[in-house]
This record gives structure tokens, C-alpha cells and sequence, in this order.
């Protein structure tokens, strides 16, 4: 048996009992889970929600809530990631690509019947680029910068809003249809009735709308009636932070939850030839890695990172312990982005005796001592615990000896975010993408909203700029292949997997899908 099926999983105990509650069909009060009404699907989740303003949210496990109360002015077309329309019924894009003009769906109405309106989304927009929009204080707004740079928003009339850039932006109508998107279709009179507070209520324009939060226990959303698509199909959604993963598939198991994202990889079989349930998997943009922090001892030298790149066998993480449901990653950019993927980059092999020797080459011929956090759960981090303890047996083996601190994952979150509570040496990440810009500019370019590792490379830093200007499609795969021989080689990150993302459902639960964007839409979803 493999050393690393061998190994303990070191899973934490829950503290608490999860509270086995739902929601009635019509008062959507407490009930037991035997009682769980036909309409009501329950949904056991990765992590526990940080925020309901979509503005702030930072973590795809947010954005799956988020994306059922919130809508951007551009949806994705299912199954993909081009884009068609949402709130906005058409655009125009201007000759020198600065100005975007949308035409505004008419009769659309906020959670709290408030009319949505070009002056709605310039006040959204004005919220999160405009310092002194007296809202602008209910940030801070992290992703924002991903919907270009925006210079001013204007109400060209009361249906017809124009965004106009300070230069070009080639992913422009991608983060639009995106979940940070989403902010633009946040109810002004929700912000100004809450202020701060905002994240605790929400408010949008989606096909969910926002009936009750018990932090570590359950997140409900109702059925918006008056949504502009037509009523969903269900009456509401109850959602379980379920922080440990063997839990969840016990949960799922027992009936204790209709539908579970992300099985973890020991279960698949569990469920994909059982009758009783259904088995979803669907590639996206994903990269499953390990951040170094470039600007301290041991990492700010490249030959130690990329001795750790040789030293972890990833081949034996994919095969042996997320069994096959992942590939190993090359480098920064997902080979799902099929268009700008530099298929000629290789992953490193593992190399022991090569680690072993940049080590000693660095100053360090016996070894560094180093604290490597791991998280205990959040999207897109797989098995976290147990390919940790892998990661860090491979560590040891060459002379990199990782003191592993365990975290929930939003404590996790600010241990490691810049300007949060501190750095980490070593620290799990994952990432999902729905462009090949996205994850670059926030996590390598210098100064980036999540580049935890303080990596910095001027030569990196033009690469994105050059690649969000450029529109044509071919040089800007182009820009963004250089860039990915670049990083690979300076090694800020380990690159180790990219996932096949996947959930498990009742087989009553029907009209459900996963999304390339790793986002899910319940609009369409009912029970049997």
C-alpha cells in the first residue's frame, strides 16, 4: 500500500453538533431532515459563508451562494464560459474598446421591490471605485479591480448605463458575467438602509433571495417569485457548512443532505455506480497549489523553490490520493483555458536527488526548518489535510522540514491575505478562474490583492498589463505563454493539480449542473 494511503488523515473532530434543521415550504421554519419538504434543497457546503456582499467576497464558496442572489449585467451561457445576456439585454463596445454601453432589462426589480435602473448600477459601481462615494466605506473591495479600470459610470438614460475605462480591458465582458460581476446588481437602497451591515443582509436582483443566517450551522435563501425569469422551481435552499469532508459524504449517505460539491476523492466510487444518487463532473480553470513566500528566508531564493517543486511527487498525489479526479498542474495557467495554455510546459519531475542539491547549493545542506499552513476545508482544496501530511513527507525527505499549522478556512483566509493577520512560509491554496488574467493579477502581479508569496517581477507585472490590453486573441495567448514560462521558472508558487470539479446529488434532485466557472445556479434545479 502507498506511503501516502498509509498515512493518518488528521481530521479534526467536529466541536459542535451540525444542527439537523430545514426549512418548512411556506415558514420555512426548523424541522427535522426526515421532514425536509420536496421544494426545500438542502446542500451540504464546503465552508462557512463569510459575506453577502458580493463586492467583498473572496472565496468561490461564497460566490456559489452569492450566484443565486445576485446577478452581473452579462450571465454565462451554460456549459461555458462565453458570455450572453443578463441584466443588461444588449452592449455596445467602443472603437478604441474604453467605452462599454449596456441597454438595461426593463421591469427588473431588487429583493426589496426597488426598481433596477442605470442610476442602480452606476450607484453600484461608483460604491466600489469611488473614493468618495459615501458608501465606498462599506468595503473593502478586493476583487473589484478585476472589471477593468474604470474611470467614471454614466447614466446615459434611465435604462442605458456606458462604463468608461482609462485604457483598454480585453476581460472586460468576462468579469462582468462573473460572480464579482455581481456587484453590479446590488440593491442601492439595501447599502444605504444597512451601510456596513450590508454584508450581514444582502440584497439583490437573483432568482434566491437572503431568509436567515446561523453562522456554522445553516445559510437559507427563499424562492424570489417576482424574479424576472419566472418563479424557480424550488421554494428555497438551505445551506450546511460542513467543514469536514468525511461529514459531508456521511451527511450525503444518510439523507441529511440533498446535494454535496466537491466529494472527496476516497468517496467518488461511493457514489458515481450507485443508483440512488447522481455523480457530476465537469473540468473548469483550476490550480491547486502551494504559495512561498519569495520575500523571506528560505523562498526569496529560487533554487529553494524550486527544490520544493522537484521534492513533492505530484504524479503520486493525483493517482494515489485524489484518484485520478485532478491532473498535474505545469504551471500557472489551467490547460482548461485551452487557447492560452503553453501545452509545451512541462510539469517539474520529481527529483529528490536534484532538490537535495539545490538545497545544498542555496546554504542549506542540512535543511531548513519552515511552518506550512493548511486549511481543513474550502473550495477547490480537495483533500487539504491529507495531501498536506503528503506534501510535507516529501518536504522532510530532502531536507525541508515543515511544521504544519491546521486552520478553518476563514481564519485560514487571514492568516495568509495580505494586510490581514500575517504571512505564511508555506501555505495550500487553490484557485478557480474564468480568465487566463484573473489569476495572475491578483496573486503574482506585485502588490496584487492575494499575492500571499510577495512575489514581484517586473517582467511579469507588463506580461498582465500587456494581456488585459490586448484584444486580439491570438497575441494576447501569446503574452499570456510567455508569461507562464516565466513564472514557472522563477517557482513562487509549487504548482501541484488541477481538479475536475464535481458534486453528488439525490437522484430526485434534477435539472442540476456544474459550471465551468466553478459558480452554481440553483434557478433550474427541483426535486422528484
Amino acid at each position: 500500500m502507498s506511503k501516502y494511503l498509509c498515512r493518518s488523515r488528521m481530521v479534526r473532530t467536529l466541536c459542535a453538533c451540525l444542527l439537523a434543521t430545514v426549512l418548512s415550504a411556506v415558514a420555512f421554519a426548523p424541522r427535522a431532515f426526515a421532514q425536509t419538504p420536496k421544494n426545500v434543497l438542502v446542500i451540504g457546503h464546503v465552508a462557512e459563508l463569510q459575506t453577502l456582499d458580493p463586492a467583498q467576497s473572496v472565496t468561490i464558496s461564497d460566490f456559489r451562494i452569492l450566484s443565486n442572489m445576485y446577478e452581473g449585467l452579462l450571465h454565462y451561457k451554460d456549459g461555458s464560459l462565453e458570455v450572453e445576456p443578463g441584466l443588461a439585454t444588449s452592449w455596445t463596445v467602443s472603437p478604441d474598446g474604453k467605452t462599454y454601453t449596456f441597454k438595461l432589462r426593463e421591469r427588473v426589480k431588487f429583493h426589496d421591490s426597488t426598481p433596477f435602473n442605470a442610476e442602480a448600477v452606476k450607484f453600484d459601481l461608483d460604491r466600489v471605485t469611488d473614493k468618495n462615494h459615501p458608501y465606498y466605506n462599506t468595503g473593502p473591495f478586493p476583487f473589484v479591480f478585476l472589471l477593468g479600470p474604470i474611470e467614471r459610470t454614466e447614466v446615459v438614460d434611465p435604462m442605458t448605463v456606458a462604463i468608461h475605462l482609462s485604457a483598454p480591458y480585453a476581460p472586460m465582458l468576462t468579469m462582468l458575467a462573473s460572480a464579482v460581476g455581481g456587484l453590479a446588481g446590488v440593491s442601492p437602497a439595501a447599502v444605504m438602509k444597512y451601510g456596513k451591515e450590508f454584508s450581514r443582509h444582502g440584497g439583490g436582483t437573483g432568482p434566491f433571495k437572503f431568509k436567515l443566517w446561523e453562522s456554522s450551522q445553516r445559510f437559507v435563501l427563499e424562492a424570489n417569485k417576482e424574479y424576472w425569469g419566472g418563479a424557480p422551481k424550488l421554494d428555497g435552499l438551505v445551506f450546511r457548512p460542513i467543514i469536514d469532508e468525511n461529514a459531508r459524504v456521511s451527511e450525503m449517505l444518510s439523507g441529511g443532505t440533498d446535494l454535496t460539491i466537491e466529494v472527496p476523492p476516497d468517496n467518488v466510487a461511493n457514489f458515481k455506480d450507485a443508483s440512488k444518487f447522481t455523480y457530476y463532473e465537469q473540468p473548469g480553470p483550476h490550480l491547486w497549489y502551494l504559495l512561498l513566500n519569495t520575500k523571506e528566508k528560505p523562498f526569496d531564493d529560487k533554487r529553494v523553490r524550486q527544490a520544493a517543486n522537484y521534492a513533492i511527487n505530484k504524479e503520486a498525489m493525483v493517482n494515489q490520493i485524489l484518484k485520478g479526479t485532478a491532473t498535474v498542474a505545469a504551471g500557472p495557467t489551467p490547460a482548461a483555458f485551452s487557447w492560452a495554455h503553453d501545452n509545451d510546459l512541462k510539469p517539474y519531475p520529481y527529483d529528490p536527488a536534484k532538490a537535495k542539491a539545490l538545497l545544498a547549493e542555496a546554504g542549506y545542506p542540512n535543511g531548513v526548518d519552515v511552518t506550512f499552513y493548511v486549511t481543513e476545508s474550502g473550495s477547490g482544496m480537495l483533500s487539504p489535510i491529507l495531501m498536506g501530511t503528503a506534501i510535507q513527507a516529501d518536504l522532510q525527505a530532502v531536507g525541508i522540514r515543515a511544521k504544519i499549522e491546521t486552520y478553518e478556512w476563514n481564519t485560514f483566509l487571514g492568516k495568509i491575505i495580505p494586510g490581514m493577520e500575517g504571512k505564511a512560509q508555506i501555505a495550500e491554496l487553490s484557485f478557480m478562474t474564468q480568465d487566463p488574467d484573473m489569476h495572475p493579477a491578483l496573486a503574482l502581479r506585485t502588490g496584487g490583492a492575494v499575492n500571499s508569496g510577495r512575489y514581484s517581477n517586473p517582467k511579469v507585472d507588463e506580461l498582465i498589463d500587456a494581456g488585459r490590453a490586448e484584444s486580439d486573441p491570438a497575441k494576447r495567448a501569446a503574452i499570456y505563454k510567455q508569461l507562464q514560462d516565466i513564472v514557472a521558472d522563477d517557482a513562487p508558487w509549487v504548482f501541484i493539480a488541477n481538479w475536475k470539479q464535481n458534486a453528488v446529488s439525490s437522484a430526485s434532485v434534477k435539472g442540476f449542473e456544474l459550471h465551468p466557472s466553478f459558480t452554481t445556479r440553483f434557478y433550474k434545479v427541483y426535486k422528484e
